[in-house]
C-alpha cells in the first residue's frame, strides 16, 4: 500500500515536472517569437530629427511607391533632355545627368541629334529650350508610361511652344546617387513633336 502510494506520488512529481517543462519551453518559443517581432517592427520604423526632436517616419516597400516614384523618373529624365541653353557644357552636363535614367534608345536620340546640328544650332542662336510636364500615364502591370509636355522654345526674335509626348517602358535597376530611384527607361521613342503656337517677341 504504500509502495503504490510512493508511485502515485512520483508518477504525480513526473506528471507536473514534465507540465512544467512545457510550458518553460512555450514560454521560451513566445518569448523569441515576440523578440523577433519587435526587432522587425523596429526595422521597419525610421527616424529623423527635427532640430533635437525625432520624428518617426513611415517606411514604404518599392511596390507601394512604384507609381510616384515611376512619374518622378520619367519627368527627371525628361527635364534633363529637353531642357537646354547655349552653353555647351551645360549640355554636356544635363545629357549626362539624363544618360544614367535611359538605355541606350536615349542615347541613339541624342547622337542623331547632335549629328544634325541640333545642339550647335542652339548655341548659334543663343536659344533656350525649357519644358513643361502636362501628365504622365504610368501602366504598373507592363511597366508602361506615355509621357505628355510642352517645350518652349525662346529665340531672340520669338518664342515658340511645341506639344510632345513620348513613350517608353521602365525596368528596376539598383539605386546610385546618379538613379535614385532605381528605374531605367527602355524603348524609349518620340511620339508627337509639333508646333502649337509661335510668338514675335518685342523689340524696341
Amino acid at each position: 500500500m504504500v509502495i503504490k502510494n510512493l508511485e502515485n506520488k512520483i508518477k504525480l512529481v513526473m506528471i507536473i515536472c514534465s507540465l512544467f517543462l512545457v510550458g518553460c519551453i512555450i514560454i521560451c518559443i513566445s518569448s523569441i517569437w515576440t523578440a523577433k517581432q519587435m526587432v522587425s517592427d523596429a526595422h521597419q520604423k525610421v527616424y529623423v530629427l527635427d532640430g533635437n526632436v525625432p520624428i518617426l517616419v513611415q517606411r514604404s516597400t518599392m511596390e507601394e511607391t512604384l507609381d510616384v516614384e515611376a512619374k518622378s523618373h520619367v519627368e527627371m529624365f525628361h527635364h534633363y533632355f529637353f531642357t537646354l541653353a547655349p552653353d555647351d557644357k551645360y549640355i554636356k552636363y544635363t545629357m549626362d545627368k539624363a544618360m544614367y535614367l535611359v538605355d541606350e534608345t536615349g542615347l541613339a536620340q541624342y547622337n542623331t541629334l547632335k549629328e544634325k546640328g541640333f545642339y550647335s544650332n542652339i548655341m548659334g542662336t543663343s536659344a533656350v529650350f525649357s519644358i513643361f510636364c502636362d501628365s504622365i500615364k504610368f501602366d504598373k502591370e507592363k511597366m508602361e508610361f506615355t509621357y505628355y509636355g510642352r517645350q518652349r522654345i525662346e529665340r531672340r526674335t520669338s518664342i515658340m511652344t511645341r506639344e510632345l509626348v513620348t513613350a517608353g517602358h521602365l525596368k528596376r535597376v539598383p539605386r546610385t546617387d546618379n538613379n535614385p530611384h532605381g528605374l531605367l527607361i527602355t524603348n524609349w521613342r518620340t511620339l508627337l513633336n509639333k508646333d502649337i503656337e509661335q510668338k514675335t517677341k518685342l523689340t524696341y
